[in-house]
């Protein structure tokens, strides 16, 4: 998917400067396992490793190179004990979310051969309450992980076996390592990330009400109002060749239905109906690429026979063309969907624009779908493309996606708003199941919760979400809710 790794990832290890005269190597040790980590977070980030801050003047020193480096996240490695002082200016001088790295070299020490400097290298755990009592005195928020450091072959300095990659306090440490770098590389690429909100919100729909300044100001990204005149003067300029290439990738991408078995409304595509979508799927990725759009939330509500009523009718099979290619876009301009959804991509889980569709109390299972835009890279098979008589509560009609999300484990994402004005994640994980949808020109999933359906609504709507979510694949709950709190955000779990 198109998720990219650019977040900068700040790090340094403590160690108490008296330590390194008194037992000599234990310095030069130190350091090789921070440069160990360094290179193990290089997979995830761009690295910044400070090195060694073993006194309070190279705890300010840390924290301005940390600030020049514009670092979004950074872990403190706890190899030795090592006073607070060392530690506190760090982060009263950069602000980065702060990560005490609590990784032991081996699983226990030789305790036959082991010295004092040989201990002293598996304390990492000794100064962490201290650090975070300083913390919380200054008010510096930070989370703690704890295991192995994961080696795989043991230093000479050694007594110990410190080759700990496969045991599972080094794997669990690392998996939460990771998270934490995908959430920072999404903290990255949102900040200053360009949405386009294109026409307006469908009437009535409070939910979706949003305010661009609090979007920016909690998440970051700019909010660009687009008309649909933008979009009509680039349609009237479309090529033959230009209709002939979307027709290319439109074939690519979906399978070409025939007439429903089921719904009469929805029927084999007209080629004027082909045509028509994908000359507006060309308009549309012009106008992102004139925008510079990031993500798109869009919604147009006409007249009839207006212009622009022909030219929305052909939205979504263009929409999905952008979605595949990481511009994520959300029907009745749901802005704070096109956010989750956004968020997804970045992270390679998808994103697909969803709503409750019906209940299966038979198998247990939710329908989660819509009438819009469907990501292709987390379908179960190749879409289908149906001709809808009528788009249902909507003006026109047109091309509509037909499809479900493959089948395994997913997580919904649905970013809300408060009364206090702040937004909340409310993140769900369930397992999609290869079940029968219908044919009525929706995206549709089945989804099995790990309760049963009511009690699942109940809790669902108790977290005051939108009736749109983005579903993603993969269990994802523990990640999406790093990336809350890298924004500050209330972050629930269903």
């Amino acid at each position: 998917m198109s998720g990219k790794w650019h977040g900068k990832v700040g790090l340094y290890s403590v160690g108490l400067k008296a330590y390194w005269a008194q037992f000599p190597g234990l310095r030069d040790r130190l350091s090789g396992y921070g440069a160990f980590i360094a290179d193990r977070l290089s997979a995830y980030g761009e690295v910044y490793n400070y090195g060694l801050v073993d006194c309070a003047e190279e705890g300010r020193k840390a924290g301005e190179y940390f600030k020049a480096s514009d670092v979004d996240i950074i872990f403190c490695h706890s190899a030795t004990y090592v006073t607070s002082d060392a530690v506190l200016p760090v982060h009263q001088i950069c602000g980065a979310k702060t990560i005490v790295l609590n990784l032991q070299p081996g699983a226990h020490v030789n305790y036959n051969r082991t010295t004092t400097g040989e201990w002293l290298a598996y304390c990492g755990a000794c100064p962490v309450p201290e650090i975070s009592n300083a913390f919380e005195r200054a008010g510096i928020e930070f989370t703690s992980i704890s295991g192995l450091l994961g080696l795989r072959e043991t230093p000479e300095i050694s007594t110990a076996d410190e080759n700990t990659a496969e045991r599972p306090e080094a794997v669990a440490a690392w998996a939460e390592i990771e998270d934490w770098c995908r959430a920072a590389a999404a903290l990255r690429s949102l900040r200053g990330a360009r949405f386009g909100f294109l026409g307006g919100n469908y009437s009535g729909m409070l939910d979706m009400y949003s305010d661009f300044t609090m979007l920016q100001a909690q998440a970051g990204i700019h909010v660009e109002i687009i008309e649909m005149d933008d979009l009509a003067a680039l349609f009237f300029g479309i090529t033959e060749d230009e209709i002939a290439g979307k027709l290319k990738e439109i074939d690519d991408m979906f399978l070409i239905s025939g007439d429903s078995k089921s719904d009469p409304l929805a029927k084999k595509p007209t080629r004027d109906q082909l045509l028509h979508s994908a000359k507006v799927a060309a308009a549309q990725e012009k106008l992102v690429n004139k925008f510079r759009i990031d993500a798109l939330a869009y919604y147009y509500h006409s007249t009839e026979g207006n212009v622009y009523e022909d030219i929305q009718s052909g939205f979504i099979v263009g929409h999905s063309l952008l979605t595949a290619k990481g511009i994520p876009c959300a029907g009745e301009a749901d802005i704070k969907t096109a956010l989750a959804m956004k968020i997804c991509d970045i992270l390679s889980t998808g994103g697909s624009f969803c709503e409750i569709v019906t209940a299966d109390y038979s198998k247990g299972t939710i329908l989660l779908g819509h009438d819009g835009p469907f990501h292709i890279e987390i379908a179960a098979e190749k879409p289908i493309l149906r001709g809808m008589g009528l788009y249902h509560g909507k003006r026109g009609a047109g091309v509509s996606v037909e499809a479900k999300v493959r089948t395994g484990p997913v997580t919904m994402l649905g970013i809300t708003q408060l009364r206090n004005g702040n937004l909340r994640f409310v993140v769900s994980e369930g397992e999609s199941t290869d079940d029968e949808i219908m044919q009525v020109g929706n995206t549709q999933t089945h989804v099995r919760f790990g309760t049963d359906i009511d009690s699942y609504f109940t809790k669902w709507f108790a977290g005051a979400p939108t009736h749109h979510c983005a579903m993603s694949v993969g269990r994802n709950a523990k990640l999406f809710r790093k990336v809350a709190a890298l924004l500050g955000c209330e972050a629930i779990e269903i």
